[in-house]
C-alpha cells in the first residue's frame, strides 16, 4: 500500500491561531525546532467524539515547553478549543491529533532567546499502532541506546529531541524482524518502549518500572488506575534487565499503542493472559466513556 505523504494531505491545520489549509501548514527550513531540536508535542486520541484527557495533554505540553525553557503563549484552555476546533474541522469522531509547539526562525544558533513559539494542531485517521489484532501479542528486541539519566536531558518533558534514539532502536529492531523495541535505562535497568511504556506481571502482580529518566504516560497512570480498581496490586520499582525472563505477562500503554500484549522480548516469550486482556478491554471501555464518566472512574 502505497504511503500518503504528511504533507500532501486533505484536511485544516491550527497553526498559531488560526486554521489553514492542510498543505499550507508550513514553516522555514531555518527554523530553530528543526536544527536544535527545540520542540515539545503530545499524541492524543479522540473516541467517539471525545479527546481522551485533553486537559492532561495540554497541561503536559505547556509544562514540556516550560521545562525546554520556553513558554507557549496559549492557555490550556486555549489549546483543549483548539484541538476540538481541529478534529471538528476535519470530520473526525475517532483519530489522533498531534499538538506541537517549537522555537521559530528569528535566531539560528544555540541561543534563541528572542525566538517566536509556535503552535499547530493536527488530527487524522490512524487506528492503533500494533493493529487491531493485536492480542496475539508483538515482538520487542532488546535497544542498543538507553535512555539518559535525568541531569544529562530534560526526560520529564515530551520532548521531540528524545525520540532520536527510540527511531534508531525501532529501525534496528524492524530491521531484524521484530515489531518494536525494549529500551534500558543509564543503569542497565528496565526503561520503556520506544514510543510507549511497558508493564510486567510478575507472580500475579503489575510491576510497572519508575520513571526516572522516562515520560511519565498518561496511558500508564491510567492503565495503573484501573488495575488498583480491579484490585490488582501494582508495584511502581526498578525492574532488573536480568528479570525479564521471570515475567509472566508483558504488555505496553501508551496513546498510539494504547494497551498491547508483548509476546517476545529478545529471547524471552510471553503468553498474554487474563490480567494483559482484562486491562485491554477495560481501557476500550474508559476511553469511550465522556469526560464525566472517565472523571468518576478516575475519582
Amino acid at each position: 500500500m502505497a504511503l500518503v505523504p504528511f504533507d500532501d494531505r486533505d484536511g485544516w491545520i491550527w497553526l498559531d491561531g488560526a486554521m489553514v489549509p492542510w498543505r499550507d501548514a508550513k514553516l522555514h527550513v531555518l527554523t530553530h525546532g528543526l536544527h536544535y531540536a527545540s520542540g515539545v508535542f503530545e499524541g492524543e486520541r479522540a473516541y467517539a467524539g471525545n479527546i481522551f484527557k485533553l486537559r492532561e495533554h495540554s497541561e503536559r505540553l505547556i509544562n514540556s515547553g516550560r521545562i525546554l525553557g520556553f513558554e507557549i503563549p496559549y492557555t490550556a484552555e486555549e489549546i483543549d478549543a483548539a484541538c476540538i476546533e481541529v478534529l471538528a474541522r476535519n470530520g473526525l469522531t475517532d483519530g489522533y491529533l498531534r499538538p506541537v509547539a517549537w522555537r521559530g526562525s528569528e535566531m539560528l544558533a544555540v541561543s534563541a532567546q528572542q525566538t517566536k513559539i509556535h503552535l499547530a494542531i493536527a488530527a487524522w485517521a490512524w487506528p492503533n499502532l500494533f493493529g487491531e489484532n493485536r492480542m496475539k501479542g508483538v515482538r520487542l528486541a532488546m535497544a542498543q541506546w538507553r535512555r539518559p539519566a535525568p541531569d544529562t536531558a530534560p526526560t520529564a518533558s515530551k520532548a521531540s529531541g528524545l525520540y532520536m534514539i527510540g527511531t534508531m532502536s525501532k529501525h534496528a529492531a524492524e530491521a531484524q524482524g521484530f515489531d518494536d523495541a525494549m529500551m534500558l535505562d543509564f543503569k542497565g535497568d528496565v526503561a520503556e518502549a520506544t514510543g510507549a511504556n511497558a508493564f510486567f506481571v510478575f507472580d500475579g502482580e503489575v510491576h510497572t518500572p519508575t520513571p526516572i529518566c522516562f515520560l511519565d504516560g498518561i496511558t500508564r497512570r491510567t492503565v495503573m488506575g484501573l488495575a488498583r480498581r480491579r484490585q490488582m496490586k501494582v508495584v511502581e520499582r526498578t525492574i532488573r534487565a536480568e528479570e525479564l525472563g521471570r515475567a509472566t505477562e508483558v504488555f505496553l500503554a501508551g496513546t498510539a499503542a494504547e494497551v498491547t500484549p508483548v509476546r517476545a522480548i529478545g529471547e524471552h516469550s510471553y503468553t498474554p493472559g487474563a490480567i494483559t486482556e482484562t486491562l485491554l478491554k477495560d481501557y476500550e471501555a474508559l476511553v469511550r466513556m465522556s469526560p464525566e464518566e472517565v472523571a468518576r472512574v478516575a475519582a
